[in-house]
């Protein structure tokens, strides 16, 4: 089990959202934190007790904002709300991605300035330590005042409504929480409008991109070194006199890696006097394409890193100043942004996969068999992975279309201007997904190629990836289903198996 993780609201890392997501360590807020909401919380029960008018609290929501709502309504304002917002359609988002919004809420929660009850957060966290997921549709936000439907889901299971998973099975939120041996709340003044307001549903899909990203960019790495030794592409381009000279940091760190692991390539040295001068750009500009996307991962980095530990309710409860105050720190235009530029960058990465391995079964100018089969003609080899390749490039076109260059005016024009960063992020999801089945189609052709080079052996890294690949994948040696093979390899791209035995062989990190 790993260690157990402290969130204070102030700091959190993408790694930690992820352990506690993902690997289920434990979660729990600081008591410094503690103490700050539970301050936040007597501040919000002084101002409803004195009559202050307080939006959400004594008002009404959004357009409504006007909208004198009595104290004695206020517990029925705030479930309301929820009911009323828990509006999301499509299929539910997958489990981790829920448990990373709710690592967010809680440490959005536990800065103090939201005025939420101690007991609402503590079962915010069981919900987490005990498997307990809420149901969440994927569609219905659109991303302005904050992720208000996909948040309202969340917030039905706290309340014993809606449904959740306990562990893998689907049920009742009332049922999920009896087995979890957990009662649901009673929310108090502003607790819905707390609860519904943040942007943590599309921040808690990006930063699990961003994860996947950086460990997708690594395997094509390694998969594109394998393909441009099979392809005998020269090496040269990854010398560092050449990529000094246009100092982007992604486009070093991909020639240093290309470098390693080619080392000691019996392939390259094989025809190093071969005469030929370049190869296609797909080859010749892995550092120049691969880096940029780097550049544009590390770019995305910071900004998610900084909306993980930012507050993005509305209003903000400051008790110091006796005030509270009513921004728009829930618009999802960071998130929307960064999510739009990441999928377009990383679809650059499946493009140009697509395209050596294009290259590796119409390779007969580099000695290598038509679709990389010994018997072109009767058998058709990879011809169709290279198709399916293509079909996953196509998806990604329009995928890519950024979603935050539109606005739908909502809450009768008072929300005049949204982001779109939950379909931002969704769609990400789509493109990482596809970018993983591209760079696994090159693989196959990538080992497969390699197979006509033989008996000279791979450099350092890629003799150390295509063994590994060959314990699962068997050699093509005569036609057989290849969707089976497309699985396999795209079993060890996302296990990161493959970037760890070349790294091992290597003795050198795999850097993004």
């Amino acid at each position: 089990m790993p260690e157990t993780v402290h969130l204070d609201g102030k700091r959190l890392s993408l790694e930690s959202i992820a352990t506690i997501a993902v690997d289920g360590a434990p979660v729990a807020v600081t008591p410094e934190a503690r103490a700050k909401v539970a301050r936040a919380r007597r501040f919000v029960e002084e101002k409803f007790d004195r009559g202050d008018a307080i939006y959400g609290v004594t008002t009404g929501f959004g357009r409504l904002a006007n909208v004198t709502v009595e104290p004695k309504d206020a517990a029925a304002l705030q479930l309301n709300l929820v009911r009323s917002h828990a509006a999301g359609t499509g299929p539910p988002l997958a489990r981790e991605y829920v448990r990373a919004a709710g690592v967010l809420r809680v440490s959005s929660l536990a800065a103090g300035h939201s005025g939420i009850k101690l007991d609402t957060l503590d079962l915010m966290l069981e919900l987490l330590n005990r498997g307990v997921t809420p149901v969440v549709p994927s569609q219905g936000s659109v991303g302005a005042s904050g992720d208000l439907a996909p948040l309202a889901h969340m917030t039905l299971t706290l309340i014993g409504e809606g449904e959740a998973y306990y562990g893998a099975e689907r049920m009742s939120s009332a049922q999920a929480l009896e087995r979890a041996g957990l009662e649901p709340i009673v929310l108090g003044a502003k607790e819905g409008l707390a609860l519904v307001n943040g942007t943590e549903v599309m921040t808690g899909i990006t930063s699990l991109g961003i994860l996947r990203a950086e460990r997708l960019l690594k395997n094509a790495d390694v998969i594109g070194a394998m393909a441009l030794e099979a392809f005998l592409g020269t090496d040269r381009v990854f010398d560092r006199r050449i990529n000094d000279l246009r100092p982007h940091p992604g486009q070093a760190r991909t020639a240093d890696n290309l470098r390693a692991l080619l080392a000691g390539s019996q392939i390259m040295q094989s025809h190093r006097e071969c005469g030929r001068v370049q190869d296609p750009y797909s080859f010749r500009c892995i550092p120049v394409v691969h880096g940029a996307i780097r550049d544009a991962v590390a770019h995305a980095r910071r900004v998610i890193e900084i909306e993980a530990i930012s507050v993005t309710d509305n209003p903000l409860v400051f008790p110091d100043d006796d005030t509270f105050l009513t921004g728009g720190n829930f618009h999802g235009e960071p998130i929307a942004l960064s999510a739009d530029f990441l999928k377009i960058a990383l679809a650059e990465v499946a493009s140009m996969s697509e395209r050596r391995l294009y290259l590796l079964v119409n390779g007969e100018e580099r000695g290598l068999p038509l679709f990389l089969t010994g018997r072109s003609g009767l058998q058709s080899g990879l011809m169709i992975v290279q198709y399916a390749a293509a079909a996953l490039v196509n998806d990604n076109k329009g995928l890519c279309w950024p979603s935050s260059v539109d606005s739908i005016p909502t809450s009768a024009g008072q929300e005049d201007h949204v982001s779109m960063g939950m379909t931002s992020a969704n769609n990400l999801v789509r493109v990482l997904d596809n970018v993983e089945g591209a760079i696994a189609c090159e693989l196959l052709g990538a080992l497969t190629a390699t197979d006509f080079r033989r008996p000279h052996r791979s450099g350092a890294g890629t003799q150390a990836a295509y063994d590994l690949a060959r314990e699962t994948i068997a050699p093509w040696t005569e036609d057989r289903i290849p969707a089976p093979d497309i699985e396999a390899a795209r079993a060890l791209i996302r296990s990161g198996a493959l970037v760890r035995a070349a790294e091992e062989a290597t003795g050198t990190a795999i850097l993004v």
